[in-house]
């Protein structure tokens, strides 16, 4: 039973885009491990740009330099 987490930025991901990621990350588990789709579980976990961060600043700080 597999379950597949994707974090990424709350920063305007549509509903199009994750219903791809989540038939594409299903689709990767059943070709290569051959898992059963109906026992796979994708989550999408948006975060905040404040509660993420690389390189000791927040991705919100980044893009404000930008």
């Amino acid at each position: 039973m597999p379950y597949i987490l994707i974090q990424v930025t709350d920063e305007g991901v549509t509903q199009a885009q994750k219903k791809q990621l989540i038939q594409g990350a299903t689709e990767l588990l059943v070709n290569v491990l051959n898992k059963d789709p109906a026992k796979t579980f994708v989550v999408i976990d948006e975060v905040h740009t404040d509660n993420w961060g690389v390189a000791g600043q927040t991705v919100t700080e980044i893009r404000q330099k930008l």
